[in-house]
């Protein structure tokens, strides 16, 4: 007979929220194994009992058969004399060791409590808060670890018997599923109007919303992770008015619609469909399919992205949702419940306090938010998904670090911000905080800071920012405790795409962008960066050029099309009066514009690609106003993309920058070419999708001269398809190897974990 053993084990990684401690609990006695299971702060610890080989066997196998959203990165056992357990139990949480669990993301409706919440003959028939093990609400509850109920927002709900018993049950899906709750004992729902009057409870409240969406109300609607603001997709009068209250008069509208609706309206890739139907649940950008049907309940609204052939498409992710969208047999526009650019609200008496003036009613339930998560963003780009906004769904996976150990809090950029923490070689972003311009954010930016430190008990020894002195985040820094650390930001760019890649140096570095605050105090945006071991070195960059009123001609882009004219022409610039830019500009304009780029008055420098675009943008006569950021360079990419097919592209130099030990790619001979189209009267579409070649082939230019095999496109120009998978194909047909991001976005939410990864230069 084989000798008795006793093996304790100690597993680490996202192992709470799962159903682990239920599936070890099967695994343990289908190998006849007595012992016992549970959380701790630092992960999961098992002690079983029985002959050496199941024991074996069942160590062997716990990767192979966990769950599947479970993600382990440790499993450390060591064999103690035997005990004598009679059975194997799931016992109390420990408060011991030191916290390393990941805390999951929150997931979307599984298919078992789908079908229960829309069968009529099941108690949960219509029950907003159904959940399992394999779903539901997990990092938007969670108070503290380890994950049990009574350290989540759950913990107002005491389980009835019939719930309890599901809890307890080894053989039920719902064993151990921290928000078990059911009608008699769980949330329940309730419709306000929007001075907080009580109009209707649970099922009718429901029934209530779904009418006020058809009747062109626009209502807050409480969900997992904060308020949507929620208005019927196919009622144009409707989301004008939510535009003109949100304050928001271009920038698209996120669609949540039922799945089988996905097609009608958005023409989707194999891809695009499985970024919709993963428990992640994102919003998915997805070409828009021309209206169908005879009526207007049949179609989408034109506003909801005016201009825009790209519809933002996610599904219902909640039972809250899906009941919703039941009712109502009609997509919704669900954008996030705030005053543009503000938090999201996660409180009721906050939401009606923020929302009041914008919502008509509200849909509130009383089931705490712990910390809010917008929708996460996904768009599919050389054939993988890429996060560009990472929040619910995503949020807080880590990011596995080769080299960095040491506890730091890394605070981000100033636009769409996040932190993240490092801790045991990982880094943990935080979900997207947003612009740091109000009082909100910032109040959210602190809260995420502490939040995250307190979670995974970080006490940082380096806070890690961007040396611009004017982001908020930068300035937040002197109150925080630890050595500062301040990371140039177009290095974090390309470092936060090394450390998704787990790459190593040496790479050249292709960072583009909007703004970054440069080493010689000009601003950056299109930079190639040398990255090597512990330094690096800006190897060649666009030439600069001014921007008359800085900031201002980042929301008017035909100033920066007037500069860039002014660049080239200089003083035969009157010679070009007829073009769109000077057209779109105020007579009383022009003359002081001009007159500040020739005495060079408040005219910082920069090297920034996104202002090419909106250069470009305003020469072709495509926006001249950025309403949201990125506006008109999007805009331009949505021109180019009908001539996606074309070589075509226009000339460029190289020069030298001397004071800057560099090179630099000058624009100029691409800005006469174009100009001569435009007066050709060359299709602007052609002219649009030369301008992207041209800038790919800058790229594949300096990446011969550099001679570097391993490229890393990074920053928020790299959020441009066209441009994106151009330049993957030419540096790959040059033979170069090309590293793009897919879990971190590759805009300004990804600089907290470049600024993280930087330690490795620091240490």
């Amino acid at each position: 007979m084989a000798a008795v053993q006793r093996a304790k084990i100690h597993i680490q990684g996202a192992v709470q929220g799962v159903g682990f401690r239920p599936f070890i609990y099967r695994h343990a006695t289908r190998h006849d194994l007595t012992g016992w299971v549970c959380n701790a702060p630092d992960g999961v610890y098992v002690e079983v009992e029985g002959p050496s080989e199941r024991i074996q066997h069942f160590i062997c196998t716990i990767e192979s058969e966990k769950p599947a959203p479970a993600k382990i990165y440790s499993l450390k056992y060591h064999l103690l004399d035997p005990f004598g357990f009679s059975d194997f139990k799931i016992i109390k949480s420990l408060a011991l060791g030191v916290n390393s669990t990941w805390v999951l993301p929150d997931i979307a409706t599984c298919p078992e409590c789908l079908a229960e919440i829309f069968d009529p003959q099941n108690r949960r028939c219509l029950y907003p808060f159904t959940n399992c093990t394999h779903c539901g609400p997990r990092f938007t509850i969670v108070e503290r670890i380890p994950y049990d109920r009574p350290n989540t927002t759950m913990k107002a709900f005491d389980m009835c018997p019939a719930c309890l018993q599901e809890y307890e049950n080894p053989d039920n899906r719902r064993f151990h599923a921290q928000p078990n709750a059911c009608p008699d004992c769980g949330p329940h729902l309730e419709f306000l109007n929007n001075e907080g009057q009580l109009l209707a409870s649970d099922q009718k409240a429901l029934e209530e919303t779904a009418a006020s969406l058809k009747n062109g109300a626009i209502v807050a609607v409480k969900g997992l992770g904060g308020f949507h603001l929620m208005v019927h997709a196919g009622n144009e009068e409707a989301i004008a008015r939510l535009r003109a209250r949100k304050h928001r008069d271009e920038k698209p509208f996120a669609v949540m619609m039922a799945a089988d609706d996905v097609e009608k309206y958005g023409d989707i890739t194999l891809l695009e469909k499985r970024a919709l139907r993963s428990p992640e649940a994102p919003i998915v950008l997805l070409y828009k399919k021309k209206a169908v049907g005879d009526t207007s309940l049949d179609k989408l609204a034109e506003n909801i992205a005016p201009g825009n052939p790209f519809l933002g498409a996610m599904l219902p992710y909640t039972p809250l949702h899906h009941i919703l969208l039941h009712l109502l047999q009609h997509p919704v526009v669900a954008t996030s419940g705030n005053l543009s650019d503000d938090t999201i609200c996660i409180d009721n008496d906050d939401a009606l306090n923020r929302l009041g003036h914008l919502a008509d009613f509200f849909l509130v339930h009383n089931r705490g938010i712990f910390r809010h998560a917008d929708d996460s963003i996904v768009r599919i780009m050389d054939n993988r998904e890429t996060v560009l906004r990472r929040a619910r769904g995503y949020v807080p996976f880590p990011v596995m670090f080769k080299h960095i150990n040491a506890s730091a809090v890394a605070v981000g950029g100033h636009l769409k911000n996040t932190i993240a923490v490092s801790k045991n070689g990982m880094a943990f972003p935080s979900q997207h905080i947003g612009d740091l311009d109000t009082t909100h954010t910032m109040a959210t930016f602190d809260k995420a800071v502490q939040d995250m430190s307190r979670l995974y008990t970080i006490q940082p020894r380096f806070i890690i920012h961007d040396p611009h002195p004017d982001y908020s985040s930068t300035k937040r820094c002197s109150v925080l405790p630890g050595k500062k650390v301040p990371v140039q930001h177009h290095l974090a760019h390309i470092l936060s795409c090394m450390a998704e890649n787990m790459l190593d140096p040496p790479v050249l570095g292709i960072a583009w962008d909007g703004t970054g605050y440069g080493l010689d105090k000009t601003i950056w945006g299109g930079e190639f960066l040398k990255v090597k071991e512990k330094s690096y070195h800006r190897v060649a960059h666009l030439r600069t050029f001014a921007l008359p009123g800085g900031e201002a001609s980042i929301k008017k882009p035909y100033r920066t099309a007037i500069a860039l004219l002014h660049a080239v022409y200089q003083d035969q610039i009157d010679e070009f009066f007829h073009l769109p830019p000077f057209q779109a500009t105020r007579q009383n304009e022009v003359k002081p514009l001009l007159s500040m780029l020739k005495k060079q008055l408040n005219c910082p420098l920069t090297s920034s690609a996104g202002r090419l675009f909106d250069a470009v943008s305003s020469l072709l006569d495509v926006q001249h106003f950025n309403y949201y950021e990125g506006q008109a360079a999007m805009r331009l990419e949505h021109l180019a993309w009908s001539q996606r097919h074309s070589s075509a592209a226009y000339p460029f130099e190289w020069h030298v920058d001397e004071q800057n030990n560099a090179w630099f790619i000058d624009w100029e001979p691409m800005v006469r070419s174009i100009l001569k189209d435009l007066k050709s009267q060359k299709k602007k579409a052609l002219i649009a999708a030369a301008f992207h070649n041209t800038l790919a082939e800058m790229m594949v230019s300096v990446a011969k001269n550099v001679g570097k095999e391993r490229i890393v496109l990074s920053g928020g120009t790299f959020q441009n398809r066209f441009l994106t998978e151009r330049a993957c194909q030419r540096l790959r047909e040059k033979g170069f190897q090309v590293y793009t991001h897919q879990l971190i976005p590759p805009n300004d939410g990804g600089i907290s974990v470049g600024q993280l990864y930087a330690l490795s230069f620091y240490q």
